[in-house]
């Protein structure tokens, strides 16, 4: 049942250092924010994941990061998202910040999947009514479309948010020649790119090596991490083996030929330093990237509250030492 009666709590903005400034914009975004990749699809109990999104919002999360095809089945988290802002969250919905993302396939034929503009519009406006809102805050192409043109793409984003669907635009996964492309084009049309979305944890560094992160800082443009515990290789969930219940076992997103040796000798550096500091593991990971220049938010999933607590939690431990960054630097698969 949904709950229409739920209050907010009046401390969740007790902690304004939970925020940073996506790039030069206007747009504060708090330093964890909450994907709903996983744990929001029909496999899902309702209650549950409403508890969770309402626990987000009272601890300062006001970024609800979505997609067309998050589920399962695709659309799913969209719609079980609409059901909570319709009901629960529907006095707040000014606080929030709400992002979704199309690129992927979703319906079958030439025009549900990539980066034409048909697909686009035509995507965000499924994803508006799945979630019953006029608007989302930050719509992103979810991916690099190499087959249509860059031009059209761009246009896609700048028309769509001069229509009202969207406030903001973003990219996501793209390469640094598309994305320098993308910058200087969408900031021409006077609808500038508020963030880049891409994969960075300690064992994926691409956005730093590739030299996609300082490239967006120079240029006053905000940087989301997704997958930041590398789907809980960097949580500490395999140290001992692989649980009956994890995702290796349930999934195919993430394998256990994933878990060498190699790995395992890397990630005790990374039990160590937690445990040192008397943290999780999870949250010196996530410190670690809130450490790199550049970056504006994390996504986190959660399927528990105490999850979810703990990743928050990681925005207000200490900083990590020169030396803990010399030894988390030398991690690598």
């Amino acid at each position: 049942m949904e709950n229409a009666n739920y209050i907010a709590s009046d401390t969740r903005y007790s902690h304004p250092e939970f925020y940073r400034r996506s790039g030069n914009s206007g747009i504060l975004l708090p330093k964890i924010s909450l994907g709903l990749w996983k744990n929001f699809g029909h496999t899902t109990d309702f209650l549950l994941a409403q508890e969770l999104l309402h626990y987000a919002f009272d601890n300062g999360i006001t970024h609800f990061d979505l997609a067309n095809n998050y589920g399962p089945p695709p659309g799913a988290a969209e719609v079980l998202f609409g059901q909570v802002l319709n009901s629960s969250f529907s006095s707040y919905r000014d606080e929030l910040f709400i992002s979704t993302k199309a690129g992927y396939e979703m319906w079958a034929g030439p025009y549900g999947n990539w980066g034409s503009r048909k697909s686009l519009i035509s995507s965000l406006d499924q994803s508006l009514k799945r979630m019953r809102t006029d608007y989302v805050d930050l719509f992103y192409i979810h991916r690099y479309d190499p087959a249509t043109p860059l031009d059209e793409t761009l246009q896609a984003l700048v028309d769509i948010v001069r229509s009202g669907k969207a406030l903001y635009v973003g990219i996501s996964r793209w390469p640094l020649h598309a994305t320098i492309y993308g910058l200087e084009y969408l900031k021409k049309e006077k609808v500038p790119c508020l963030c880049y979305q891409g994969r960075l944890n300690l064992l994926d560094r691409s956005p730093i090596n590739e030299g996609i992160l300082s490239f967006l800082r120079d240029n006053n443009c905000g940087f989301v991490s997704f997958s930041p515990l590398a789907q809980g290789l960097l949580a500490g969930r395999y140290m001992n083996g692989i649980p009956s219940n994890s995702r290796i076992r349930k999934e195919t997103s993430l394998v256990a030929d994933t878990l060498t040796d190699e790995l395992h000798h890397q990630l005790l550096k990374l039990k160590h330093i937690s445990e040192e500091r008397n943290e999780t593991m999870a949250q010196v990971a996530l410190n670690w990237i809130l450490h790199q220049d550049g970056v504006t938010s994390v996504i986190v999933g959660a399927s528990t509250k105490e999850q979810l607590a703990d990743s928050i939690q990681s925005a207000y431990c200490p900083k990590l030492t020169q030396e803990e960054l010399d030894v988390l630097n030398k991690i690598y698969i």
